[in-house]
């Protein structure tokens, strides 16, 4: 091999590795003022490569009723959007989508199994997460 080659080979076998790894969608976002006002929804993506996390939480500002934690598996299923899937603090399970809007994210959550239906008034549709700075 030639001496120029090699690292312009080199060069190309790492561009296409970086490449191939999935966008950085990492980061902390939160609704401070979720269900007018009443609540607080907070949601967090840890991502390791191409493995990611997703984990939320939930909480009414009086401390009434259920406050759920959830976490699960996510992938990516489109350019800018992640799917996943969730099991909560109260048994419920279902699946979302997170969507980028900016430095904010829209998510949206389905329920699959119902073992605690006071969570239900968090999972919606279409609620726009702004990102926490640090």
């Amino acid at each position: 091999m030639n001496r120029t080659f090699v690292p312009l080979f080199i060069f190309v076998v790492l561009a296409s590795a970086f490449a191939a790894e999935a966008p950085n969608w990492a980061g902390e976002y939160a609704d401070k003022k979720f269900l007018n006002g009443q609540a607080v929804f907070e949601l967090s993506i840890e991502q390791s490569r191409n493995a990611i996390q997703v984990s939320f939480d939930a909480v009414y500002n009086d401390g009434h009723g259920a406050a759920p934690e959830a976490h699960g598996p996510a992938r990516v299923a489109a350019k800018d959007m992640l799917g996943f899937s969730f099991q909560d603090s109260f048994h419920n399970a279902g699946s979302g989508t997170i969507r980028r809007a900016g430095d904010d994210v829209i998510v949206s959550l389905k329920t699959t199994r119902v073992a605690d239906s006071r969570c239900l008034p968090f999972y919606g549709q279409n609620m726009r997460l702004k990102r926490v700075k640090n």
